[in-house]
């Protein structure tokens, strides 16, 4: 019996580990549940990163629905998602907030200059503080906040067509008009 004892643990512990692997591979990172979704927005107040004389904070985002996008200007993902930000400002269908996270000011500013500013208020959070108490991880996030500062939904990874239209848009449109 303790002969095949020794033979029935590593092939359990690899029954177990493969078991493991399948699950995680089957998992979309994107889709990782926020603790916030549901809770009032953090407070915060930062500065602008396009005025120094003024600050950006969560009053900002009370009175209409709002996109809070997540970026940092050497973010691959955030680049590349930066072209559907312009296309969803240029709608005037919501307000989107930027906060600038863990970067450097003079190197944002040119990624605005170069590619757009699709932002209504930006937010430098360089050294990052505000970014953990939203519980950002990556670059970019956004979140769908209602007019009354509440995080009603999380988006990981970059926003193209398919993610606006599916996902985005269809909570956006549904706080409006609850709103209205």
């Amino acid at each position: 019996m303790n002969k095949t004892m020794r033979a029935l643990v590593p092939l359990a512990l690899f029954a177990v580990l493969a078991a493991l692997l399948f699950f995680g591979l089957t998992t979309d990172p994107r889709k990782v549940p926020s603790p916030l979704v549901g809770k009032p927005i953090p407070k915060f107040t930062l500065p602008s990163l396009l005025d120094p004389n003024s600050t950006v904070s969560d009053a900002d985002l009370r009175g209409q629905v709002s996109l809070v996008n997540v970026w940092f200007s050497t973010c691959v993902s955030c680049r590349a998602e930066h072209r559907e930000l312009m296309a969803i400002a240029k709608s005037g269908g919501v307000q989107i907030v930027g906060l600038n996270w863990k970067d450097e000011k003079p190197e944002a500013l040119q990624m605005l200059r170069q590619f757009g500013n699709p932002y209504h208020k930006i937010a430098f959070d360089q050294d990052g503080r505000v970014g953990i108490d939203w519980g950002v991880y990556g670059a970019p996030e956004t979140f769908i906040v209602d007019k009354k500062g509440t995080i009603r939904y999380k988006q990981i990874g970059p926003i193209d067509r398919t993610v606006w239209e599916e996902t985005l848009l269809p909570i956006v449109e549904q706080l409006k008009a609850e709103s209205s």
